[in-house]
């Protein structure tokens, strides 16, 4: 492929989540890529990538914008009015980030669908994203030239909702990054974590299914509880008040790390004797691979894309039982042979997922698009 490319890189102006480690970790790889003129944008356009390493300044700056709506939402307007006068004409503009934007000037433009959950589960999200889902995202996902997902689950719902064809959707798993999510046979991580812990990555949301997860935890035997107390790690994120008063009203043995670095997160992963996903609803669902990467024993929901991101390599529960979800997490825990085998195959999973795969993918849809 030769031409103009243009990324849309607002996704990495705040603490990443999902979309901007999916969109940082792309166009990491596709830097590497000569012929290819790339642009990124943010909120003004550039030629450089940013560099996403964990930056107290930065990290403090994004959440306070991430807190402050008002102040965000004037700071965007600013720019995109900017870059409306100064707008160059590319050859593809790539949309990682569910809707493309208006102002771009392009031949052909390819966005990336997640999930659905701004759908499915409404209430789990801010009023803020929710309206402006309702009223950009199915006028102008309508305009891409091709779609791509992380699943076939998505894919699905994709030719169900916007009334696509196979042609128009191209599937893409996530990768794991190999240098960093691996088997350490020599760490120091530096927080308090008790000995032997259950784990948790992810926003604490209700989509992740929190309320459950904890009163399943709840329920199990104390002399289980005293022996693997529950870690949380990931960001605060909405409609969590009920989350935070069951972490609250049990810190005995739960403990709540916040957001914490890649490098640490895999050493919580090493250091982790079981994690648990029981997530209600994900695109994909990486955390899955991240743990299996890191040796880590997994249990997982049966729903949505989890099944296909974890295959044989994974416990999976009934995501609306806390009764299973309890289950699942004891006869884990009681089964060190069995935890042994899940570590295994976890291991062989995940070394099939690589960015590096799920880029040069991504370098097929924009050539197909350009031969036309």
């Amino acid at each position: 492929m030769s031409g103009k490319l243009l990324i849309n890189c607002i996704p990495l102006l705040t603490p990443l989540t999902g979309v901007g480690r999916y969109t940082y970790e792309i166009c990491r790889q596709l830097s590497h890529i000569s012929e290819i003129e790339f642009f990124y944008y943010y909120g003004y356009y550039s030629k450089k990538l940013l560099d996403i390493s964990i930056d107290d300044k930065k990290n403090n700056l994004s959440s306070y914008l991430q807190k402050n709506p008002l102040i965000r939402k004037s700071v965007k307007s600013v720019l995109f009015a900017s870059s409306r006068i100064l707008a160059p004409k590319f050859d593809i503009y790539w949309e990682p980030n569910f809707i493309p934007l208006p102002q771009i000037k392009t031949k052909h433009i390819v966005t990336s669908v997640h999930d659905f959950s701004f759908k499915h589960y409404r209430d789990f999200l801010p009023k803020e994203r929710k309206e402006y889902f309702d009223k950009y995202f199915d006028e102008r996902v309508k305009k891409s030239d091709c779609l791509i997902c992380f699943s076939e689950h998505i894919k699905k719902e994709i030719k169900g909702m916007l009334k696509c064809c196979d042609s128009e959707i191209t599937v893409i798993p996530h990768g794991v990054r190999h240098d960093i999510f691996k088997v350490y046979d020599d760490y120091e991580l530096d927080v308090g974590l008790p000995d032997k812990f259950i784990l948790f990555v992810g926003s604490i949301e209700p989509r992740k299914n929190l309320v459950r997860l904890l009163k399943a935890y709840d329920s199990i035997d104390k002399s289980l509880k005293d022996e693997y107390k529950l870690v949380l790690a990931g960001f605060k994120g909405w409609e969590n008040r009920e989350i935070m008063e069951l972490i609250n009203n049990n810190e005995q043995y739960i403990n709540y790390l916040g957001y914490v670095s890649d490098s640490d997160l895999a050493k919580l992963y090493n250091k982790s004797s079981l994690f648990v996903f029981p997530s209600i609803y994900e695109g994909f669902g990486l955390p899955v691979l991240e743990a299996m990467a890191c040796g880590t024993p997994v249990i997982t929901s049966d729903s949505s894309s989890l099944p296909e991101v974890g295959g044989d390599a994974a416990i999976y529960c009934d995501p609306y039982s806390i009764e299973d979800i309890a289950d699942k997490i004891v006869k884990a825990l009681n089964d060190s042979e069995l935890r042994s085998r899940l570590r295994e195959k976890g291991i062989t999973h995940a070394k099939e997922f690589t960015w590096e795969k799920s880029a040069l993918k991504h370098i097929e849809v924009f050539n197909n698009l350009t031969l036309k």
